[in-house]
């Protein structure tokens, strides 16, 4: 049995204001411990799918955590490259319906056009593969960005923002079950954390914020308490952050699409340790 919790219940100043779904539930349980057997409550992280709608044409839906909607939209825009700034941008609403979320964007008609274009590009392939892409370069997997003017950041700040972000993943201390991206100052000042049930998400929820504050071109550095695939390295280079770095490795084409890029790439970040795999 899944119980709602209240507004009240469930959201704290950390979690977002502007959403009507609680970002967690309550769930009764059966917990065991050795020969002992207890029934209790306990907090899990709501997941939903939320549809990124643009100017009336639904483009993708994802499963996400219901917090930083508009957030996450736009950082998913930006970072996908559909729109190539946020003045191409011109409203963002968060509808809710009984089964899931709409974020709907107005574009301007460049940027919807070329959405647009996108979309004719894919349809009828029959390749298998990602979302029927049939060519490595259909996948911008060779980035055309080179990341210029950000210098590298030393591991020992990299590792001072990290001691700060677990006090930050509020909803994964309540659940365990998310993801965390932080943006941090050059000098490894933890400044702001994004969650959700997903890395990718989280990361656009970040970036997202910094959008919307008019933040995002500011100095500062990507960190996250995941894995590092490729996408979270294109999202990254296509926006010209300089510095991503991870708790856990990087997968062998993140590699490669950082040092095409020529980001700084850490993984491994934890407690004293991170190991460089790019912008050496």
């Amino acid at each position: 049995m899944i119980e709602k919790l209240s507004a009240s219940e469930a959201m704290n100043p950390s979690h977002a204001a502007n959403d009507s779904l609680a970002p967690i539930e309550a769930v009764s349980v059966r917990r065991r411990r050795g020969s002992e057997v207890s029934e209790r409550s306990d907090v899990v992280v709501v997941e939903t799918p939320v549809a990124l709608v643009f100017n009336g044409l639904s483009h993708a839906v994802m499963m996400a955590t219901p917090t930083d909607l508009e957030a996450l939209g736009l950082g998913f825009a930006l970072s996908e490259g559909l729109i190539s700034g946020r003045e191409e941008c011109r409203d963002i609403e968060v509808r809710v319906h009984a089964k899931g979320c709409e974020v709907q964007l107005q574009v301007s008609s460049r940027a919807f056009a070329a959405l647009k274009e996108r979309r004719r590009a894919l349809e009828g392939r029959t390749g298998c593969g990602l979302c029927g892409v049939d060519s490595l370069d259909q996948l911008d997997l060779h980035p055309s960005e080179c990341i210029q003017g950000r210098p590298p950041v030393p591991a020992e700040v990299v590792l001072r923002s990290f001691a700060a972000l677990p006090e930050r993943q509020t909803l994964n201390a309540e659940t365990g079950a998310c993801h965390a991206a932080g943006w941090a100052t050059p000098d490894g000042t933890l400044l702001d954390v994004a969650e959700d049930v997903g890395r990718h998400n989280a990361l656009d929820k970040l970036l997202g914020r910094r959008a919307l504050a008019g933040r995002l071109g500011e100095p500062g550095f990507v960190v996250m308490s995941s894995r590092v695939s490729y996408e979270l390295v294109r999202k990254c280079a296509r926006l010209g952050i300089g510095t991503l770095a991870a708790i856990s490795a990087p997968t062998s084409l993140a590699i490669d699409i950082a040092r095409e890029s020529r980001m700084q790439l850490y993984g491994f970040c934890r407690g004293d340790q991170a190991v460089e795999y790019s912008g050496m």
